[in-house]
């Protein structure tokens, strides 16, 4: 029984170390420029387009972050438009409009580095009281 778990232990890290040994770069770099487009580093152009009249609708470009949502047949677009100011925008989805997401830049990510992003806001309140004086 205890050889059991013993040869079941080895096989579950040996299936782990090789599970990330065969992952692609692409993937990696894939993941990468998702999360800078979603840390608002990535400029990006969305258009709506009319698929029957085959005309565009409408079209967002800045540094944007979209989530889709299939329930609702929706698109969510948040874009910063300024320092700690960020606008949201919700696009619904018809059998008729269809978007397209174009990045405008080169991204540079790596396949090898990494980046840890601390928002000061969520580290440190905001408000801090503080009491002067005493008794």
């Amino acid at each position: 029984m205890k050889k059991v778990k013993i040869i079941v232990i080895i096989l579950l890290v040996i299936l782990g170390v090789t599970g990330c040994a065969f992952e692609r770069d692409s993937d990696v770099a894939s993941y990468n420029v998702s999360k800078e487009a979603d840390s608002f580093r990535v400029k990006r152009r969305i258009v709506f387009i009319n698929l029957r009249s085959d005309s565009y609708l409408f079209e967002i470009t800045g540094n944007c972050s979209i989530e889709t949502d299939t329930t609702d047949k929706q698109l969510e677009v948040i874009c910063k438009v300024g320092e700690d100011k960020y606008q949201k925008h919700f696009l619904r989805l018809s059998d008729e409009t269809t978007y397209t997401v174009e990045q405008l830049e080169y991204s540079e990510v790596s396949k090898y580095d990494y980046e840890i992003v601390f928002k000061p806001e969520s580290i440190i309140p905001i408000k801090i009281e503080t009491e002067v004086g005493g008794k």
